[in-house]
């Protein structure tokens, strides 16, 4: 495992995931959102975005966390792994709430200069319609432009953090 996806529902622990998982194999972590976002939550330009991206994905090993699945044409061709954190939506919905509530106002580590935590209802819209819109996404990545991945897909905290206690041993 030397370039890793990390994909799943914002609320599932991406990055959370990615960092401890990064820690372990001693790989470069790539926060997608904070080369995604601009200032103020502002979309990017989608061709610059595509090109920001592909030369993130020609690094030789990273944990990359994010599902932008309009791009799995340039980051699953490259990727060995994708870690799917695939739980349940009232998890994730919860987990949202709670981190607008204790972060509210501040910017993320994981997101760039400008774009701090909020209360923000299309994205709970995007929350709530992940397992019915995005789940059909990511299996089709997979079957066209994954099919020499492993895939590893999670349905909780403790599937996980059993694959965290595992990795990296031979």
């Amino acid at each position: 495992m030397r370039r890793i996806l990390v994909v799943g529902s914002p609320g599932a622990g991406k990055s959370t995931f990615a960092r401890r998982l990064g820690a372990k194999l001693g790989l470069p972590v790539i926060h997608l959102d904070f080369y995604f976002w601009q200032r103020g939550w502002q979309l990017p330009d989608m061709t610059v975005w595509r090109e920001r991206l592909t030369a993130l994905v020609a690094a030789p090993e990273w944990v990359m966390d994010g599902n932008y699945a309009d791009t799995f044409d340039i980051r699953l061709p490259r990727a060995d792994t994708m870690a799917w954190l695939d739980y349940p939506r009232g998890i994730c919905m919860r987990r949202i709430i709670l981190r607008v509530v204790k972060e509210h106002g501040r910017t993320r580590a994981d997101l760039p200069e400008g774009c701090p935590e909020q209360f923000d209802l299309e994205l709970m819209r995007f929350v709530w319609s992940f397992p019915r819109e995005q789940r059909r996404k990511i299996v089709a990545g997979i079957e066209r432009f994954g099919g020499h991945l492993r895939a590893v897909r999670f349905a909780d905290d403790r599937d996980a953090d059993g694959f965290l206690a595992a990795a990296g041993r031979h």
